[in-house]
């Protein structure tokens, strides 16, 4: 499997990628937030590749100097094969990289029934950010 960062010939596979994992709900939210950080930073979206084939992708963003894990979604006939963990780890790097002051995992109801993952990559709920603090890339 490989970890790459984003390209623009990704777009049409990482939208067909959210549509297929997410609610309807999640992906209208996603895709907003999806675009600007795109227009904001590309390097902070991720890709996992697998048989040539797209298979999960990964959102994150800085916000007031702390990274932030936004969105992640994996194939389904894919999960539980450890690239959910690839993703995060390749974007923790990039953070790291970035001199972040802290790492968060963003929690919204969309996104709960994925907080195992970050677990199992090491995080704990005090790198869960339930705030109502609204990052940069949702709010426009």
């Amino acid at each position: 499997m490989l970890v790459r960062s984003f390209q623009l010939s990704d777009y049409v596979s990482v939208t067909e990628l959210f549509k297929n994992v997410l609610s309807e709900a999640c992906y209208d939210e996603t895709m907003e937030a999806f675009a600007r950080q795109l227009s904001w930073d590309s390097e902070l979206v991720l890709i996992a590749i697998e048989n040539d084939q797209m298979v999960g992708v990964i959102v994150g963003t800085i916000d007031n100097h702390n990274g932030y894990y936004y969105r992640i979604a994996v194939s389904q006939e894919y999960q539980r094969r450890g690239i959910g963990k690839a993703l995060i780890e390749s974007m923790r790097q990039r953070f790291v990289q970035r001199k972040v002051r802290r790492i968060l995992i963003t929690v919204d109801v969309h996104n709960e029934m994925v907080l195992p993952v970050y677990e199992s990559a090491g995080y704990q709920a005090e790198d869960f950010s339930r705030t109502t603090h609204r990052l940069s890339i949702v709010n426009g």
